[in-house]
């Protein structure tokens, strides 16, 4: 692979790459040698991206599956001894468990993984137990592990998946940060998207932005907006709709505007007051600190992850997860001191570009791998 040291990076999905890994790969490819391996769906996503590193396929199963996941660990095994990589990194769970253990076999030196959240945080019972051994065998099996926020790495300490001696956190936390070129105040695009979707420019707007999925609070969400029933205010709904929640509404004759997947996370942000993410597990949020760019205050579930991405009644709320009422009165409460609520989302903006600006995060991960590849 010439002269230059080389990284491997291992993801199960393209997604994960697009959202957290674009603008460290494009920096760290100027000194190294880089392939990344991932469940490809498009084989030119990198190159629209304008990267030209190594794409390598492996479909990667999204569940547990022996087989497929048996054939994915040989894969990854042959692939790590042909090339003789000088760091795996992964992230995602799945990605995590395979490429360790395969850079674990095939002696690769660095072998680093990035917690981003833990699926068994919420769970019970056996598939609790399961993953949350898988993720303890991740944390043995790595050189160094990247957590992406403070309160995870305290949890996952407490847990003992991880050890504090070989287990960092990057700055404030977050990935990838937030690039602050495209998430930043227009209220020209506020005006006119709130035309488009026929809400009233005084209109007071909460918006969620993610996944549709009752784990990231979303039911909770409607159910409480429902409860506080307040005049001339609106809910926007923006994400993949994964579980069917926008038909179960059809009933309703309410302001909730459905979005589904978007292209335009910051316009839409832009024509919001307040972003909420009832969460019931996070790694840490990075929709929340992409708000504050724009100059929006937040209202979050209390939870580890979270915790990190707002400072608590100065640049957001918080409320108990699964605490509809809670979550209610806490949107009732936003909602009747806007002023407050402009005042924090000042706040939430300074701390964004302060702490979470993209090209800090990029710093960090080039120092990283600058310490650890000699």
């Amino acid at each position: 692979m010439g002269n230059r040291q080389s990284i491997c990076f291992v993801a199960t999905v393209e997604f994960a790459v697009n959202a957290f890994l674009i603008n460290h790969l494009k920096e760290l490819s100027r000194d190294y040698d880089l392939t990344v391996v991932v469940n490809l769906q498009n084989p030119n996503f990198l190159k629209e991206r304008k990267l030209d590193i190594k794409l390598i396929n492996i479909n990667f199963s999204r569940n547990i599956s022996f087989l497929s996941d048996i054939s994915s660990l040989i894969k990854l095994i042959f692939l790590f001894y042909q090339n003789r990589f000088d760091a795996v990194h992964s992230i995602t769970p799945k990605a995590g468990l395979l490429s360790m253990l395969a850079a674990f076999i095939t002696f690769i030196p660095l072998r680093v993984h990035s917690f981003t959240g833990q699926v068994w945080a919420t769970k019970k019972g056996i598939s609790r137990l399961i993953l949350k051994l898988i993720d303890k065998l991740i944390g043995n099996l790595t050189t160094k592990n990247i957590v992406d926020s403070k309160s995870q790495f305290n949890f996952l300490l407490k847990h003992k998946i991880i050890k504090k001696n070989k287990s960092l956190v990057f700055g404030s936390g977050s990935i990838a940060g937030v690039n602050l070129l495209k998430f930043k105040s227009n209220n020209k695009v506020r005006n006119s998207l709130r035309k488009k979707f026929n809400i009233p420019l005084d209109a007071f707007v909460y918006i969620f932005l993610g996944r549709l999925k009752k784990e990231k609070g979303v039911n909770d969400l409607i159910d409480a907006f429902i409860l506080a029933n307040l005049k001339s205010t609106y809910l926007i709904l923006a994400g993949p709709d994964e579980e069917g929640i926008s038909s179960k509404m059809k009933n309703y004759k309410l302001n909730i505007v459905f979005i589904g997947l978007t292209q335009i996370p910051q316009d839409l942000l832009n024509m919001s007051n307040i972003i909420c993410l009832p969460s019931y597990r996070e790694g840490f949020g990075s929709v929340v600190i992409e708000a504050a760019a724009v100059g929006l205050p937040s209202i979050v579930s209390n939870i580890y992850g979270l915790s990190d991405s707002i400072v608590k009644n100065k640049t957001g709320l918080t409320h108990k997860p699964g605490d509809v009422k809670g979550l209610s009165n806490q949107m009732e409460y936003a909602y009747l001191n806007q002023k407050l609520m402009i005042d924090f989302g000042k706040a939430a903006q300074k701390r964004a570009r302060i702490e979470f600006d993209s090209k800090i995060l990029v710093n960090h991960w080039k120092h990283f791998y600058c310490q650890n590849l000699v």
